[in-house]
């Protein structure tokens, strides 16, 4: 009997799980979502990692050429690659892989570290690789202790032809907390 009580319980899970998924495929029927981030240390990865799976949407990485390496990202170093690019408004580091057709998606997140209290130069880079006038565009960030205000005010700023929604520091947060910010 336990047997049996056991596979009745895994198969209400699983149905309760395709349930779940059928109604966010319902909820965000004929709108196509992006989730594209940087993330130089992984913790910006997982984030978006649980956003693509909440939005049903594509995952891609804002992949640098040459990656960071810990010395790169030493922000107590005035000469590190991250200081360096930061100083610099004009940086663009490059990157590798393009979104196929970013016409198609409606809606793009875009997520990144804070870095010198805004999002990092490679973001602009991304934003700069491809016209996403009137595309819906929400940030989401995490930071050690800033907030996201500024990154969102300079991305609005840069970017005034993007149709800007309220962004997010999306620090240590859970599946339930995604799912209640994206609705």
């Amino acid at each position: 009997m336990n047997k049996v009580a056991l596979l009745m319980v895994a198969f209400l899970a699983i149905c309760l799980g395709a349930s779940s998924q059928t109604k966010r495929q319902k909820e965000n029927k004929g709108t196509k979502v992006l989730v594209a981030y940087f993330s130089a240390t992984g913790t910006t990865k997982a984030v978006a990692q649980q956003l693509a799976e909440v939005t049903g949407g594509t995952l891609h990485e804002i992949k640098p050429v040459q990656p960071y390496t810990d010395a790169d990202l030493d922000w107590r170093n005035k000469q590190s690659r991250s200081s360096v690019e930061m100083k610099d408004k004009t940086s663009r580091p490059a990157i590798t892989g393009k979104v196929d057709n970013i016409t198609k998606y409606d809606v793009i997140y875009v997520g990144f570290p804070i870095w010198w209290n805004t999002c990092p130069t490679i973001i602009n880079t991304f934003m700069e690789a491809y016209d996403l006038s009137g595309k819906t565009v929400i940030p989401f960030a995490t930071s050690g202790g800033s907030s996201i205000k500024q990154s969102c005010e300079d991305l609005k700023k840069a970017y005034p032809a993007c149709n800007w929604k309220e962004g997010l520091l999306l620090n240590r947060v859970t599946k339930k907390d995604i799912e209640e910010w994206v609705k």
